[in-house]
């Protein structure tokens, strides 16, 4: 089977803890448990933007925590990249593709930096210290990552996420697009079966208490209604490169969906097969596109 084990990208130990698990005991016991992936938080290869997003890792450290994953034994490995920072250049992206790239992983992620309310970072642009993320910024560097890996030998199959082979793609993230049944372990870990969604407390500390008490560390579930789960499956299923089946959508979504391939943002030999694949231009778009399948 295939599982994602993720590092804590804000721990001071990140670096040792990284390498303790790829070369000690503990890699050679997940191996044999049967995990066959480790995915690693680079965000960047520039000091300056990672200071912006408050990572303690050093510049260089991820690639090389990617290379001993390898050489333990994981078959898969993924690296992932943050773009749009404020202060970024063109130029600190394209070597942090570049070193992902010679890192040797045969998995990328690339997402568009989200400012979440309550952080620091929020904070400081709402303060002027720092701009807002461009949009325009974005789509310049989602443009150059989709450019580079291709040339790499990586193929797009979900929009911010490239793989070197079918068997390299994230087969626990792919539970997530397609709609179906997953299990989460740990602080703040989401589950998902049958339509009923719950998720755990968010701290480390509260969740090994409740479990040391025999409490559940569930914080919340709901139970998805059918208008829902046909968002998601639109939103979700619209974003992977094998596309969205035609047949999901009522006739506002088809008409929808004319329409996009009327503006370039759907593949026309996939639409006249009955599904809608997004275009590079449409990956761009693919909130907009999204909006306009749904009744």
């Amino acid at each position: 089977f295939l599982n994602v084990w993720r590092p804590p990208e804000f721990s001071p130990g990140w670096s040792r803890g990284a390498s303790k698990l790829c070369r000690g005991p503990e890699g050679g016991e997940l191996r044999a448990a049967g995990f066959t992936r480790i995915s690693l938080g680079m965000q960047s290869v520039a000091p300056t933007v990672l200071a912006v997003l408050e990572r303690r890792h050093t510049p260089g450290r991820a690639a090389e925590a990617a290379r001993e994953a390898r050489d333990a034994g994981f078959p898969h490995v993924n690296l992932d990249l943050i773009y749009g920072t404020p202060g970024e250049t063109e130029e600190d992206f394209a070597r942090s593709l570049a070193a992902a790239i010679d890192a040797g992983v045969d998995h990328v992620s690339a997402y568009a930096l989200i400012v979440e309310e309550g952080t620091r970072l929020a904070a400081r642009i709402r303060r002027g210290e720092l701009p807002y993320p461009s949009d325009d910024v974005a789509a310049d560097r989602y443009l150059a990552a989709d450019a580079t890996l291709t040339a790499a030998g990586f193929s797009w199959y979900e929009v911010s996420n490239w793989a070197t082979s079918p068997e390299a793609r994230c087969r626990h993230n792919l539970l997530y697009w397609t709609g179906g049944d997953w299990w989460g372990l740990g602080p703040g870990a989401h589950s998902h079966v049958g339509g009923v969604r719950w998720w755990n407390v968010k701290h480390p500390a509260a969740y090994a208490s409740r479990l040391a008490a025999g409490v559940s560390p569930g914080a919340g579930r709901e139970l998805l209604t059918p208008a829902e789960r046909h968002m998601e499956e639109v939103m979700l299923r619209l974003r992977l490169a094998s596309g969205l089946p035609l047949s999901v959508l009522d006739e506002t979504g088809r008409a929808g969906a004319a329409r996009a391939l009327a503006d370039g943002l759907l593949e026309r030999r996939a639409y006249e097969a009955g599904r809608a694949v997004l275009t590079l231009r449409g990956r761009l778009l693919a909130d907009a596109v999204v909006r306009d399948l749904l009744p």
